[in-house]
C-alpha cells in the first residue's frame, strides 16, 4: 500500500519553505518508526539552501493512508524566523495533501471491441439502404461507443471505426492526466493560515521530546 502526500509552502514567505522542509524531515522521522518507507518523488526548492517551496513524497507500507491522513491538511511549524530576528511572528503554515500522481491509462485492444454491422440513414443509395454496411464499434471497458458510414464496404468502415475508438480512448486519457495534473496545482493554492491541523515544534538540542507526566492521584 502507498500513498502520494504532497507539502506546498504555497505562496507564503521564505520561512515557509523553511518550515516546509523541517516537517518534511519530522514526517519522515515518524514514518520510520512506524515501519514505512518514504521516498521523495518530486521536490521544488525554495530560494534559500536546504528549504522547499513543495515536496511530493510516496509513503509506502501497512498504514500508510492512516499516516497520510495524520498529516493532511493545514501544518504549522512553530519556531522564530530563522531570517528576521526581530519579527514576533512565530507560526509558519503549509498545505499537506494526499494527490494522485498519474491517472490510469486504458490499454486499448482489439479483443475488448464489439464489431457489428448496421445500416445508417442518409444519402447513400439503394446499397446503403439495404446492405449494412455501416459499422459500429463498442469499447467494453469504458463503454465508447462509434459508428462509420463513410465507406461502401463493411471492412472498410471496421477498420476506421477501430482507429477512431482509439484515437478517442487515448483523448480521454490525456484529459484525465490534464485534470491530474491541474489537480496538484490547486494544492499550492489552498493554503489557509491559522487553525492548523497539527503543530510542530523543534525539540531541544541533544533531547528528545518532553513527555507530560501523569499526576498521581490521592
Amino acid at each position: 500500500m502507498s500513498v502520494h502526500l504532497l507539502l506546498s509552502a504555497g505562496r507564503g514567505p521564505q520561512e515557509c519553505a523553511w518550515a516546509l522542509a523541517r516537517l518534511l524531515r519530522r514526517l519522515e522521522t515518524e514514518a520510520a518508526g512506524l515501519g514505512l518507507e518514504t521516498h521523495r518523488a518530486d521536490v521544488v526548492p525554495g530560494e534559500r539552501p536546504g528549504t522547499y517551496r513543495s515536496v511530493l513524497v510516496r509513503i509506502s507500507g501497512d498504514g500508510a493512508e492512516a499516516f497520510a491522513a495524520a498529516w493532511t491538511g493545514t501544518l504549522c511549524w512553530q519556531a522564530p524566523s530563522p531570517y528576521r530576528a526581530g519579527t514576533g511572528r512565530k507560526n509558519w503554515y503549509v498545505i499537506a495533501r494526499p494527490c494522485e500522481v498519474d491517472a490510469p491509462r486504458t490499454t486499448f485492444a482489439e479483443a475488448d471491441v464489439d464489431v457489428v454491422a448496421c445500416r445508417t440513414g442518409g444519402p447513400g443509395g439503394r446499397h446503403r439502404d439495404k446492405a449494412e454496411t455501416a459499422a459500429r464499434a463498442t469499447h467494453r471497458p469504458t463503454g465508447i461507443v462509434v459508428v462509420v458510414d463513410t465507406e461502401r464496404q463493411f471492412s472498410l468502415n471496421r477498420r476506421l471505426a477501430l482507429r477512431l475508438l482509439r484515437e478517442r480512448i487515448e483523448h480521454g486519457d490525456e484529459l484525465a492526466e490534464r485534470a491530474v495534473t491541474a489537480a496538484r496545482r490547486r494544492v499550492h493554492d489552498e493554503l489557509v493560515r491559522g487553525n492548523p491541523t497539527r503543530v510542530e515544534r523543534p525539540h531541544t538540542p541533544d533531547q528528545p521530546p518532553q513527555v507530560q507526566p501523569r499526576r498521581r492521584r490521592r
